[in-house]
């Protein structure tokens, strides 16, 4: 919610401590630094940086210039760090002051950029020791994937070896990295410690007969069932074999069946596939990372025509829930994604689920739905139907660079204005920066303010007439369409022959809009005329009638 006056008077005079970072900036400042100082204030627990007040007390509020574009700098946080971090514009006075709210760090994870777990230190920053980052890991017990086995290095298939040694050179541009051994390049992934295989390397490079020995529940097991009826699967395969060898193997698998949605722009036709790609292999990266290898049981991918579900077991990592899956991550096997990230196949660490509502949301597809989760499984359910093709004509005219400045909330909040949704405090939040985008417009001030798409969206839906109901119309439009409406009728009433209308007018002229009238000064005037009016209509003199209704005769 955004801050009130009171809140940021209170702010003003609380100590800078573990949970408030002042920074004068009154002209410019460095991206890199604010990166770096959100890890460590994450890493510390969370808590608010306020650019444009003084560090030293008494504080003086001075403003800032800084990040120009609040929408821009969240989508460079998120770039950058994998989280959102929501940044407020504040005007005290006349002055322009950010404040850029950090979430804490969750239980068992710490917060790092370019390697560095970073934390406060005076007016300075400084790394966490190895005691401080063991002391975070152990938070939620021990990472599985990085316990050591009994398997030898035999057990691993050299093929997924070679294509990982292959991922992670071209990923850091280090060819040497091509050169290693199998030991070395398990060593320096750190998935072979003291002569021993971690869990991660079977999980990743196993070969079939070694999982089965081994970690027979590092399994998927895949279904398609053409409609909702029970019994037999029209097609199952079970894969037991290293993730590096059975990802591509299994999205082969579901591609074979689907197809494509198709929708016109101009002379243009464009199809969008039901099960987009990078979507579903976010939710088996999501699925084999996060499950819970001390279960048994296998992942379960199960595939409708229109639908995919996921199904893994164990529920959610420790602070996780369907509410903030979004914008939080807890790895529950982080060796193994670490392994994942040298590879280039977790380019957006932590925030698979992001991108799966992002391309939902651009395609017009329901929203993906963990609903059915619950503390021994995660339920995934994937729907493919494109609904509505007018709203993906929509961001084609937004265009890459705006959309660009949205982060995941933004287009959520976007999606709820198009389908007329209740909005949490949360999405109401993200409102004016859509207005700034042109992406909604506004009607109204405070709890009266009425949000809807903009004129450019409702013009790509071919419906202008539905977004002037929308928004309404202004004082002058609405005077000249009301006055024209009043001619209109009143026109069709005199036409017909059957019909005698005389206006009567106190006070002003009504001759603009009736053929007969007649203006009285005052309200005492009415009674005569009305009796000289009525006598008017049964005169049998033509001529007089014609001037008892002032008409001219010839």
């Amino acid at each position: 919610m955004p801050t009130t006056p009171e809140e940021f008077s209170r702010l003003l005079a609380a100590p800078e401590g573990n949970r408030i970072e002042f920074k004068s900036a009154t002209g410019q400042y460095h991206f890199d630094k604010l990166v770096e100082y959100c890890v460590a204030l994450a890493n510390e627990g969370g808590g608010r940086i306020v650019l444009g007040v003084s560090d030293r007390r008494p504080r003086e509020v001075g403003g800032t210039a800084a990040f120009a574009e609040p929408g821009r700098t969240e989508a460079g946080l998120s770039q950058r760090l994998h989280h959102r971090i929501p940044i407020e514009e504040f005007l005290h006075g006349n002055k322009r002051v950010l404040i850029v709210h950090v979430p804490s760090r969750l239980p068992g994870t710490a917060w790092q950029i370019d390697g560095r777990y970073l934390k406060r230190a005076g007016d300075d920053l400084a790394a966490l020791s190895d005691l401080e980052l063991r002391a975070i890991f152990a938070e939620t017990g021990p990472d599985f994937s990085a316990e050591l086995s009994s398997a030898p290095v035999s057990a691993l298939s050299p093929t997924l070896l070679a294509d990982f040694r292959q991922r992670w050179a071209r990923k850091t541009r280090q060819p040497r990295i091509e050169l290693r051994s199998d030991i070395e390049l398990l060593t320096d992934a750190e998935l072979l410690v003291e002569g021993r295989l971690c869990y991660a390397a079977l999980i990743l490079f196993g070969t079939r007969e070694a999982l089965g020995r081994y970690l027979a529940q590092s399994e998927i097991v895949f279904e398609y069932r053409s409609s909702e009826a029970s019994g037999p699967a029209q097609d199952r395969e079970e894969y037991r074999e290293g993730f590096f060898g059975l990802h591509d193997a299994l999205w082969k698998k579901i591609n074979l069946r689907n197809d494509r949605q198709s929708y016109q722009e101009d002379f243009f036709r464009y199809d969008i596939a039901t099960f987009d790609e990078v979507v579903i292999r976010e939710a088996l990266l999501n699925a084999v990372a996060h499950r819970d290898y001390r279960l048994g049981g296998s992942v379960f991918v199960r595939q409708y025509a229109r639908r995919l579900e996921v199904v893994s077991p164990g529920g959610f990592p420790p602070g996780i829930t369907t509410e903030n899956i979004a914008e939080r991550q807890n790895p529950r096997n982080r060796r193994r994604a670490e392994s994942l990230a040298k590879a280039g196949l977790v380019e957006r660490s932590g925030q698979g689920v992001n991108l799966m509502i992002e391309t939902a949301i651009r395609q017009t597809k329901p929203l993906p739905d963990f609903a059915g989760s619950n503390a021994h499984e995660v339920r995934l359910v994937l729907a493919g139907t494109v609904q509505n093709p007018n709203f993906i004509r929509f961001l084609g005219r937004l265009g890459d660079e705006r959309l660009a400045q949205f982060s995941t909330a933004d287009f959520v909040a976007l999606d709820a204005v198009q389908r007329d949704l209740p909005l949490s405090p949360i999405l109401l939040s993200r409102l004016p920066g859509l207005v700034e985008a042109g992406a909604v417009e506004c009607q109204g001030r405070g709890k009266g303010a009425r949000y809807f798409l903009s004129r450019e969206m409702h013009a790509a839906f071919g419906a202008t007439g539905a977004y002037t109901r929308r928004k309404g119309l202004d004082h002058e439009t609405n005077k000249a369409l009301l006055e024209k409406h009043l001619r209109d009728v009143i026109a069709m009433v005199e036409r017909r022959k059957a019909v005698e209308l005389i206006a009567i007018g106190i006070g002003h002229d009504v001759t603009r809009y009736y053929q007969r009238a007649v203006t009285i000064t005052d309200a005492e005037q009415l009674a005569g005329a009305m009796t000289e009016q009525l006598a008017g209509l049964f005169e049998v003199d033509v001529k007089k009638r014609a001037r008892a209704f002032g008409r001219k005769v010839a």
